[in-house]
Order: C-alpha cells, then structure tokens, then sequence
C-alpha cells in the first residue's frame, strides 16, 4: 500500500479484527467446528495481506473485506446457527438465526475489491472486471456448499450439522448462494455508483479550470 491513509485503514481494521479473532477464541461452542471455520478466515486475511503490498486497496474494498472476516469469526465461535441475533431476527420477523444469511451476503462483498484489483492492474475494463468478480463470487459459492456439505459428511453427528448450519431449511444451500450473489451485486453497484461520481467531479475540475 503506497497511500499512508490507507496503510492506517489496513492496520486499525487488522487490530479490529485481532480483538474480535480473540473473542472467538475463547470457550467457543466446539472447538472442532471453530478450528474448521477460521481455517478460511486466516487463509484469506493472508492473502488481503498479501495482495496488499502488490495493489493499494480502496478504503471501500478494505472496510469490505473485513466486514466478512469478522462477521464469519464471530460464527465460528458460536456456530452460525446459535449467534446472539434475535433482534435482526424478530425485525425481518423470522424464527430462523439468520446470521449465516448476513454472513453470506457480506462474501459477495468480495466482488468488490476483485474488480477494483482487475481494474487497477488494467488487467480487464470495469464492465469485465465487474462481472469477472460477480461470476467469482458465485463460484466460490458454489464451492464452499460443496465443502461444506464434505465435512458435514465425514465429521457427522452434531458436530456436522453444526458446521452446515441448515437449521432444517432443505433450500439452504441455494438461500446461502443467492446471498452471496446479492451481496456482489450490492457491491459492484456501489462501484459503479462510485467511478461515476468520481467521472462527475473530475470533470467538473477540468470545467473549472
């Protein structure tokens, strides 16, 4: 990152989340389900770390990615299906934990910064680059079910259903995939909304001058 404001954005989001990785680590519900969570979590914190110092993410792309990291450490210390969230729950008038929902909607926020790196390193244009994060997203979707259905198998018994977090809900799986879609739809909307107004005030600037 060559930008000092967004270097400080990294860091205070990075302390952030050590405190919130902390709290999860302490008495989790199953040490076995957390273990198998946080897996990604990590493995994914070191490659924004590491992208990184190749790209200098947007303030945007930054608060984005971490928005899932901690939303998905705070489920694993709980397991998705047992998270404190009555109120979001009694506001939308569910009976269902719906905390995996929002967990899911904010990987599509991923498309995001997927975009903006493509777009930065001039790798595609911004419609490309967009729907290469959008399409992105979707399959990695599809890929966590996958693995997620994997390890629900072969670990089994309440741990297994713990992991999968299906709360009885036979569609699941296609809810969790559509959330992600719509979370990356959200997400390059907001792009789009951005590169437009930051068009508009540029060329107010050469107007002016």
């Amino acid at each position: 990152m060559s930008s000092n404001s967004n270097r400080l954005t990294f860091n205070v989001l990075l302390l952030f989340y050590t405190a919130v990785f902390l709290f999860s680590a302490i008495s989790p519900a199953s040490r076995a389900v957390w273990i198998a969570e946080i897996i990604p979590a990590v493995a994914i914190l070191g490659v924004i770390a590491w992208v990184s110092t190749k790209v200098e993410f947007s303030k945007t792309a930054l608060v984005m990615m971490f928005i899932w990291l901690c939303l998905h450490t705070i489920g694993a210390k709980y397991t998705f299906a047992e998270v404190p969230f009555d109120w979001f729950n009694h506001v939308i008038g569910s009976e269902r934990n719906n905390f995996d929902r929002v967990a899911h909607f904010s990987i599509g926020l991923y498309a995001y910064p997927i975009a903006e790196v493509l777009i930065k390193k001039k790798v595609a244009k911004p419609v490309f680059a967009s729907l290469f994060g959008l399409f992105a997203i979707m399959s990695v979707a599809a890929a966590y079910e996958i693995i997620e259905w994997w390890y629900a198998a072969i670990a089994g018994g309440d741990e297994g259903i713990a992991f999968l977090g299906s709360q009885g809900d036979i569609w699941d799986a296609q809810k969790d995939m559509l959330c992600d879609t719509t979370g990356a739809l959200v997400a390059l909307l907001i792009m789009r909304v951005q590169r437009s107004t930051d068009w508009y005030c540029s060329e107010s600037s050469l107007s002016k001058g």
